[in-house]
C-alpha cells in the first residue's frame, strides 16, 4: 500500500528529473508539469498526473486505498526513463540551428528579392 511519504518521493524524483531535462524550477510537481508545456508528449503528462492525483490524497488512510502503487511505479518509471534520455546539449544546439537556418533563409529571400528587382527595372 502506498503512503503519502512514498507518493510524495515518487513526485520529487518526478521533479528532479524534470529539472535535469528542461531546467524547469518549481515548489510542486504539478506546477513544473505546467511549465513543461509541450517539451514532453501528453501521455507522458497524463503518467504525471496520475502521480499528481495521488498528492491530492493527501495521506487520507481511506482514499490511499484507491490508489494503484504499481501504476504509479509504472508511470514513474516511464516518465524517468523519457526524461534522462533528454540530451540538453543537443537541443540547445538544434535551437541555434534552426535559428540560423531561419537567419540564411531570410538572407537568401532578401538577396533573391533584390536581384529580381534589378532585373525587373533593366539595371542588371
Amino acid at each position: 500500500m502506498e503512503t503519502a511519504h512514498s507518493i510524495q518521493a515518487r513526485a520529487d524524483r518526478v521533479q528532479r528529473a524534470l529539472g535535469a531535462a528542461f531546467g524547469v524550477k518549481a515548489k510542486s510537481l504539478e506546477t513544473a508539469l505546467r511549465r513543461t508545456g509541450r517539451r514532453m508528449p501528453k501521455r507522458l503528462h497524463a503518467e504525471a498526473r496520475k502521480i499528481v492525483r495521488a498528492q491530492s490524497f493527501g495521506g487520507h488512510p481511506k482514499l490511499m486505498r484507491q490508489i494503484d502503487g504499481a501504476a504509479l511505479g509504472t508511470a514513474e518509471d516511464r516518465v524517468i526513463v523519457f526524461l534522462q534520455n533528454i540530451d540538453r546539449a543537443d537541443r540547445r544546439k538544434g535551437l541555434w540551428l534552426g535559428i540560423g537556418a531561419a537567419i540564411a533563409f531570410n538572407i537568401l529571400l532578401v538577396l533573391g528579392g533584390v536581384v529580381l528587382w534589378m532585373w525587373s527595372t533593366g539595371r542588371v
